[in-house]
């Protein structure tokens, strides 16, 4: 292990992921790596049983067969917010405050590669100050669960972790084993991810100068907000105008496109941005996260969610859609004289908060079913989640022979 940069802890990594589906959670790089079969979303998942551990019970109708066990749903920002944060900066100031509190002895979190800010770099975090060089997203697969060992060794009994959904499953599926103290969860929901390389390619489809871009953010607007260290002004792409249909059919792996948690369902509190509708989205899921969140106080400003449009037509379509490509066909293209008309359309008349939270959420379920469908028939039975098929059952997805259990 090394002192790492500054106070951070940045312990060397060794073993590998496995092979298939993987997104390197780290939890393959730990001792011998048998704890996979325990505990890869991509087996055999147990979210009842791992729901009623952490939250003391299961998620029930309504909005948590979307989006999980749900103590309060909230929209927040940071006041003032932080600089250089992807939103406001409450995902780290939430994880700061516990260590300042003394609640907790360490975090684990993700920084940025000093040779790559894209490149993600798990990092052991024991001072607040430090939180502020987890900010912003990353995008390629960090392992962050093999600082779990080094965490321990180093004497923390406490800690806290900022996950994305397969590494928070992997964590609560192993967490009685692993002999800390207590373990708390702030979970981020994930978006589709690909390798830091082949995002640099997509950063090249973007601006004639890849290389300044400093931040990439979806927004629930439709657009993609880029900002850049040269003192350009930001740029507003809206998604439609993205080159998505120019990327390779691998560009996102089988994992993300097989993906039975966009929402982070057992993390303590999950902090995102599908429902925020311009702010940030919280999902409160149990006491401990919201003990973690009135740590913050006035801090965090709180406006009711919004809740507009209907989804069922942009689903729909998105069905349409990964049917082809989950058949080996080309994506339909829309016309390019459509395309203005629609990306301006969209943020005035398509699902906005809550319901685009949703949307999004069904959009997954339905993916997961096709490509698994079509790539691992053989898996479907113990890896799709009751709660995965509830959501494609609107759209006519329902388990055939063998495909449930």
């Amino acid at each position: 292990m090394d002192g790492g940069t500054g106070r951070f802890v940045v312990p060397e990594i060794g073993g590998a992921p496995r092979p298939g589906l993987c997104t390197d959670c780290g939890v393959s790089r730990l001792g011998d790596g048998k704890a996979c079969g325990q505990a890869c979303q991509f087996i055999a998942p147990e979210y009842p049983a791992l729901e009623q551990r952490v939250h003391g019970r299961q998620a029930g109708a309504g909005d948590e067969a979307f989006f999980g066990v749900t103590r309060a749903m909230l929209r927040a920002r940071l006041e003032p917010a932080a600089d250089g944060a992807q939103w406001t900066g409450l995902t780290t100031a939430l994880a700061a405050e516990l260590l300042r509190a003394g609640a907790v002895d360490a975090v684990l979190a993700t920084a940025a590669d000093p040779q790559d800010r894209w490149q993600p770099r798990p990092v052991i975090v024991t001072e607040p100050a430090d939180m502020a060089r987890c900010r912003g997203m990353r995008m390629g697969f960090g392992p962050l669960l093999a600082l779990l060992e080094p965490a321990r060794l180093a004497g923390h009994r406490r800690l806290a972790v900022i996950g994305v959904p397969c590494q928070v499953y992997a964590l609560r599926a192993l967490e009685r084993d692993l002999g800390f103290d207590e373990i708390t969860v702030i979970g981020t929901p994930c978006s589709d991810n690909t390798t830091t390389a082949r995002f640099h390619t997509f950063l090249a489809r973007l601006d004639a100068r890849p290389e300044t871009i400093s931040y990439l953010e979806f927004r629930a607007d439709y657009r993609v907000e880029l900002r850049f260290d040269d003192g350009r002004k930001p740029r507003f792409v809206p998604f439609l105008k993205l080159p998505l249909s120019d990327l390779p059919a691998d560009f996102f792996p089988m994992t993300c496109k097989t993906c039975v948690d966009y929402t982070n369902r057992l993390a303590d509190i999950t902090v995102g941005y599908m429902g925020g509708d311009g702010d940030q989205w919280l999902i409160v899921r149990n006491a401990r996260g919201q003990a973690v969140l009135d740590r913050l106080g006035a801090r965090v400003v709180t406006r009711p969610l919004t809740d507009k449009g209907r989804r069922e037509a942009a689903v729909r379509g998105f069905v349409a859609n990964t049917e082809r490509a989950a058949g080996g066909l080309p994506l339909r293209r829309m016309p390019d004289w459509v395309r203005p008309i629609v990306a301006w359309l969209q943020p005035r008349t398509g699902p906005r908060g809550v319901e685009f939270a949703r949307a999004r959420v069904e959009m997954k379920a339905v993916e997961t079913v096709l490509h698994l469908r079509r790539a691992h028939p053989a898996r479907m039975k113990n890896m799709i989640p009751d709660h995965v098929w509830q959501l494609a059952a609107r759209y006519g997805l329902t388990p055939g022979e063998g495909e449930r259990r």
